[in-house]
């Protein structure tokens, strides 16, 4: 799993600034009008390959937010809910579209093909694209693990941000004893960057995390070329 952004559903700088028309403009002498907010986001359904597919969050997904309510790490690193609780779960979903709704992020509930089944989520965020980067995060669900879930998505976000979104540069925070999920970014093209120290609060410590960056100019992604906008 990388880990998302510290805190996902309130992340800072992303709420909506009034909106201001003509006939409400400043007067002499009063204070500017707020700059306007972040557009609000429209989070799309896509394929992620033959066997599962990205879609918005919907209310239906409450078991796959009580599945990772037990997970011994997943609630360390979001604001999964822990101990689970049907309105806990209720307000989770709604903050994944309230990020979408502040121009945040993009949440995304990975769902497996077959069977309609959610099984993990990933998520694309926004909140330093105006300096030309982004970050991604995924976790998926103990039952998920192994069959290729990750990879999948994964390589779907990062290739649909750097072609179609036009993002200069990706960023996963992957801590160092992830293996699997280490070598899952570098299969798709993330290079290591380095080791920030005491980077991100897990529980009740401070932990490490490694850096993995994908640059728009870097080259293909999943076999296809990546245009820079």
């Amino acid at each position: 799993m990388a880990a998302p952004e510290p805190d996902p559903g309130r992340a800072p700088g992303t709420g909506s600034a009034p909106h201001t028309t003509a006939e409400t403009g400043n007067t002499p002498g009063s204070a500017p009008d707020p700059a306007p907010g972040p557009e609000p986001l429209t989070v799309p359904s896509m394929s992620a390959g033959p066997d599962f597919v990205l879609r918005p969050w919907e209310m239906s997904d409450l078991p796959l937010v009580r599945e990772a309510s037990l997970d011994p790490y997943i609630p360390l690193i979001t604001t999964i809910p822990a101990p689970y609780s049907e309105a806990a779960a209720e307000a989770f979903v709604r903050g994944q579209w309230e990020r979408a709704a502040t121009g945040a992020g993009y949440p995304f509930a990975i769902v497996r093909s077959r069977d309609r089944r959610p099984v993990g989520a990933i998520g694309l965020w926004l909140r330093e694209l105006p300096e030309g980067r982004a970050s991604l995060g995924y976790w998926l669900t103990d039952t998920a693990r192994g069959q290729g879930v990750a990879r999948a998505a994964l390589r779907t976000v990062t290739g649909w941000a750097l072609r179609d979104l036009g993002v200069p540069r990706l960023q996963l925070y992957i801590e160092p004893w992830n293996t699997a999920s280490a070598r899952i970014a570098e299969d798709i093209g993330f290079r290591r960057e380095g080791l920030l120290r005491g980077w991100q609060q897990v529980g009740d410590e401070r932990r490490d995390m490694a850096v993995y960056a994908l640059l728009n100019s870097d080259g293909a992604v999943d076999g296809r070329a990546v245009t820079a906008h």
